[in-house]
């Protein structure tokens, strides 16, 4: 059988990390004399930092400035996120059981390297992962498939072999558009709009995944 892998967003499926996320682009609105709403924030959640900055506020942060924004806006992410770490629960589990199950794994991530180090040393999982795409990998953002294609490329498995798991719409849909099997976690977003993005399967709960289920439907056996 070929080799199978798993590909792990982070923010929202390995770090429950929505409110670190929701009150750094709070700090920046407010710098920029701006307010965000957790509604406004929910619709772009997901994307990259420039496609955020042109959806909400377009033309307010000028284009050689984006990268100063953006990351004042990830080191303030980093420094509420490290006051508290908040690991999602089963992460850890699910993790050492798909690495005991022979699974090959990966992040991809549309956040910069310097989030996803941090999430890793979070979790306390250094040696987890076979590869990590990060957003200075790619030049499109979810849902563009781009990720996730770096990712099995550098896990040196085949499309049809991987599953994703994805908390936000646009991964969702990146995923099903990369010709992978998408799982998707409720809590960024609702069930149905997780399933109507092209969701295989829609859990409330990372205990509810485990190595026989992923298998299965990478096989494609859907569940019962």
């Amino acid at each position: 059988m070929p080799e199978q892998a798993v590909i792990f967003d982070m923010d929202g499926v390995l770090v429950d990390s929505y409110r670190a996320h929701f009150e750094s682009w709070r700090r920046v609105a407010r710098r920029l004399g701006r307010e965000m709403t957790e509604e406004e924030f929910a619709s772009v959640f997901g994307r990259t930092n420039p496609d955020i900055f042109e959806a909400l506020w377009p033309g307010v942060v000028p284009a050689d400035e984006v990268d100063h924004w953006s990351d004042t806006k990830e080191a303030a992410y980093r420094e509420i996120l490290l006051a508290d770490f908040p690991a999602m629960g089963g992460a850890a589990e699910l993790i050492a059981a798909l690495k005991a199950a022979g699974f090959r794994l990966a992040v991809g991530s549309s956040g910069p390297p310097e989030n996803v180090a941090c999430a890793v040393e979070g979790l306390a999982l250094p040696d987890a992962f076979d590869a990590v795409v990060h957003g200075k990998d790619v030049s499109r953002g979810k849902p563009d498939p781009e990720v996730f294609l770096r990712c099995a490329e550098r896990l040196g498995v085949g499309l049809d072999s991987c599953a994703v798991i994805e908390d936000a719409c646009p991964g969702v849909e990146a995923a099903r558009r990369a010709g992978m099997v998408p799982v998707a976690l409720t809590g960024t977003a609702p069930r149905e709009r997780l399933a109507a993005s092209g969701a295989m399967l829609v859990v409330d709960s990372l205990w509810e995944l485990s190595p026989a289920l992923l298998a299965g439907l990478i096989g494609g056996r859907r569940p019962a």
